[in-house]
This record gives structure tokens, sequence and C-alpha cells, in this order.
């Protein structure tokens, strides 16, 4: 696989992995919040975690390189 594909699949699967985890805490932490915790808790909180990554995913994926960028352009300045 060339180096642009490899980099290309390593985006993917970085934002498959930071988006699903970052879902499944905050979607946590908001469920809880507005509802509290009983034993219907993960029945809230699973439809919340699935509608929240399907939203982050391709957030992270598009929002990362553009992150990346910010940060280097900052990290630039403090020198």
């Amino acid at each position: 696989m060339s180096k642009m594909r490899l980099s290309r699949l390593r985006q993917l699967i970085f934002g498959f992995y930071m988006s699903g985890i970052m879902s499944l805490l905050m979607s946590g932490v908001i469920t809880f919040i507005n509802t509290g915790i009983d034993s219907e808790f993960h029945y809230r909180w699973g439809p919340a975690f699935l509608v929240a990554w399907a939203v982050a995913f391709p957030l992270v994926t598009f929002i990362a390189p553009l992150a990346g960028k910010m940060t280097e352009f900052t990290m630039r300045r403090l020198d």
C-alpha cells in the first residue's frame, strides 16, 4: 500500500477510535446529568451513544487535519 493510502487509512482508524471513545464518554456523562442513573440508564445511554458516534466520526475525520495544522501554527508562534 502506498504511503498516501496508509496515511489516509491511519486517519480513518484514528477517527474511528477517537470518536467512539469520546462519544461513549460524553453521551454517558450527559445522559447521567440529564436523567440520573437507574435501572433504565443503559437503555437511554445506548441510543444516545449511537447518535453521538454517527455525528462525531465524520466530524473527527475531517476536523483532525485542521486541528493538526492549527496546532503546528500555534507551536511555530511559540518558538
